[in-house]
C-alpha cells in the first residue's frame, strides 16, 4: 500500500502548486486563527483553485462556530474538513463534508473508543499532545501506541520530517502522513525542496514495509 501524504499549514499558492508537483495528495488550509499558518477565505480560495486535479484540499478548524465553517466551505472549494479541536461527533457529522478527527495522543487516550466514537469519520489523524496546543507542536509521541488493526484508517502526525518519516510508516503503517513544520523554511512557508525530500523519505518507508 502507497502511504498518502498531507501537507499542512499551505499560505502561499506556490507552496501548494509545488507539494502537488512532487506527489502530495491532500493539502491543508488552516482556519485556526491562533496559528501562524493561518489564511483567509480569500487566500485559501486562492490557493486551493490553482492545484491540479485529485489533490484533496482540507479545511482544518479549532472548536469554530458553524456559521464559520459553512461560510468557508460555500467560498472555498473545500473537499474534507479536519476538525482539530474538541469537537462532538454529531457536530462534526453536520457540517455537510466529509471529515476527519484529531486526536492528540497522551496517556490514557483508546484510539479504539476514538474511533468508534467518530465512527462517521473518514478516519484520525493521530497528533502529539501539549497542553493547550491543538497542534502544529512539531513535537512526535511514541508511534507504538496506535494500535495496529486500525492502522489503515490512521493519519500520523506530529513532528514528522524527512529524516523521520520512513521510520514511522515502518512503525505505523498508517493510510496517510501529515506533515506542517517538518518542511517549512519559515512557519507558514514551505521549501519546496523539502517537501520533496520527504515525498522520497515515505516512498523509502514504503518499499521497506512489510
Amino acid at each position: 500500500m502507497r502511504t498518502r501524504v498531507k501537507i499542512c499549514g499551505i499560505t502561499r499558492v506556490q507552496d501548494g502548486v509545488a507539494a502537488a508537483a512532487v506527489g502530495a495528495d491532500a493539502i491543508g488550509l488552516v482556519f485556526y486563527p491562533n496559528s501562524p499558518r493561518y489564511v483567509e477565505i480569500e487566500q485559501a480560495a486562492e490557493i486551493a483553485s490553482a492545484l491540479p486535479p485529485f489533490v484533496t484540499k482540507v479545511a482544518l478548524f479549532v472548536n469554530a462556530p458553524a456559521d464559520e465553517i459553512e461560510l468557508v466551505v460555500s467560498q472555498a472549494p473545500i473537499d474534507l474538513i479536519q476538525f482539530h479541536g474538541n469537537e462532538s461527533p454529531d457536530f462534526c457529522s453536520a457540517q455537510g463534508k466529509p471529515y476527519i478527527k484529531a486526536i492528540r495522543m497522551k496517556a490514557g487516550v483508546n484510539l479504539h473508543q476514538q474511533r468508534e466514537l467518530y465512527h462517521q469519520s473518514c478516519g484520525l489523524l493521530v497528533d502529539s499532545y501539549r497542553a493547550g496546543v491543538p497542534g502544529g507542536t512539531g513535537e512526535s509521541f511514541n508511534w507504538s501506541l496506535i494500535p495496529a488493526d486500525l492502522s489503515a484508517e490512521i493519519i500520523l502526525a506530529g513532528g514528522l520530517t524527512p529524516a523521520n518519516v520512513a521510520d514511522a510508516i515502518r512503525a505505523v503503517h498508517p493510510w496517510g502522513v501529515d506533515v506542517s513544520g517538518g518542511v517549512e523554511a519559515a512557519k507558514g512557508i514551505k521549501d519546496a525542496q523539502t517537501i520533496k525530500q520527504l515525498i522520497r523519505g515515505v516512498e523509502l518507508g514504503d518499499r521497506n514495509t512489510d
